[in-house]
């Protein structure tokens, strides 16, 4: 059975070596037939067509990533947080988790945002990779929950 722990350490791996342009090891972390996608919360930013994605296939999400990372700030950091399994067998792992990126600015720590991944790693040559990574970015202005019709015991 894959454990929450080797997922929180290849996702860690993951936004270390994508922040710090270690583009060597990537390729070793996804499947061959990998997805990746991102996108706002909102779809109404200024910065929407930069973040936006829907890579399918170890090539396309690498050449994506890679075009990203290149056209993104440095010192970038990727914060993976609360990240655990949903289901997991001895094959693959459904995880979820937030994220919070930031930059920095005059010298200050910028954050730059956050949101909500969704994903599912999986073992292809005797490793486990990343088979699935959905970013969601939190753009909406946050309000109070009640108002958004969302109340126990109904679906979200």
């Amino acid at each position: 059975m894959i454990s929450s722990a080797d997922v929180q350490g290849l996702l860690n791996h993951w936004w270390f070596a994508y922040d710090n342009a270690l583009f060597d090891e990537w390729n070793d972390m996804w499947t061959s037939d990998a997805h990746f996608s991102c996108r706002s919360d909102t779809g109404k930013t200024a910065f929407e067509e930069f973040v936006t994605a829907d890579a399918q296939g170890l090539d396309a999400v690498i050449a994506w990533q890679t075009d990203h990372r290149l056209r993104s700030p440095h010192p970038l950091r990727h914060g993976g947080e609360n990240i655990h399994v949903t289901s997991a067998t001895v094959a693959g792992a459904d995880f979820r988790s937030y994220i919070r990126v930031s930059q920095i600015v005059g010298g200050q720590v910028s954050n730059l945002s956050t949101g909500i991944v969704h994903g599912r790693v999986a073992i292809e040559d005797g490793r486990l990779k990343i088979a699935d990574l959905n970013v969601v970015l939190d753009t909406e202005d946050s309000t109070v929950l009640a108002t958004k019709g969302i109340a126990p015991g109904t679906p979200s």
